[in-house]
């Protein structure tokens, strides 16, 4: 059965309607899982500040359970939404996965992310517990692969991506109906509701 994700981090955890949500999918047995990014700190304020409970994986109580991962670690990561997946999937209803993970960087372009923490902490966890360089000591020392492998596998990415940048730079606005494109599983929804009822689509690519 198809699965439904939704990401939102720990500023927005305790917002009202990621309960409301939640509490929907439980009472109607919908295959949901919620994944609750835990940088550490929403909107620059600790969690320990704005949260009277930071283990938002058991935010669900006794009624929706929840798993806690390092969300620095890849593998881990793969292997609790693999879990996740078959849960929800299988007729149980949703789940809270809690990935625990950090924010090196500004929470926006007004943020220079140094204001509520220093840099110290910002350069240790980068040192001590980034997930591309854990990734890449795994597969070195594992004999999968060279760091001589790695670098070239790593200059081809950035040349993949750099022309893909280029072409999107280059491109077209999309049509109106892309909008629709890759959200909707199986078949066409027969009527979506537009903001104004006269742009609804029946049946329709396009507004």
């Amino acid at each position: 059965m198809p699965v439904s994700a939704s990401l939102y981090g720990d500023g927005a955890a305790n917002q009202g309607q990621v309960w409301e949500a939640a509490n929907i999918a439980k009472l109607w047995g919908l295959p949901a899982i919620y994944v609750i990014e835990n940088n550490r700190y929403g909107m620059g304020t600790s969690t320990d500040r704005h949260s009277c409970n930071d283990q938002y994986y058991t935010s669900g109580g006794r009624v929706i359970p929840g798993i806690r991962v390092d969300g620095m670690d890849v593998l881990a990561v793969r292997e609790a939404m693999a879990h996740a997946k078959d849960f929800a999937g299988n007729g149980n209803g949703p789940l809270f996965v809690e990935m625990m993970t950090y924010r090196y960087h500004g929470h926006s372009m007004s943020d220079p992310g140094i204001t509520y923490r220093d840099r110290e902490e910002v350069s240790n966890v980068r040192k001590t517990q980034d997930c591309l360089a854990g990734l890449k000591e795994r597969i070195v020392s594992s004999g999968a692969a060279s760091e001589a492998d790695l670098k070239a596998l790593e200059k081809e990415v950035r040349a993949e991506v750099n022309a893909g940048l280029k072409a999107a730079k280059a491109g077209a606005e999309p049509a109106l109906g892309e909008v629709f494109t890759d959200v909707i599983w199986g078949e066409q929804y027969p009527y979506v509701r537009a903001v104004e009822y006269k742009d609804s689509v029946f049946h329709k690519s396009e507004f």
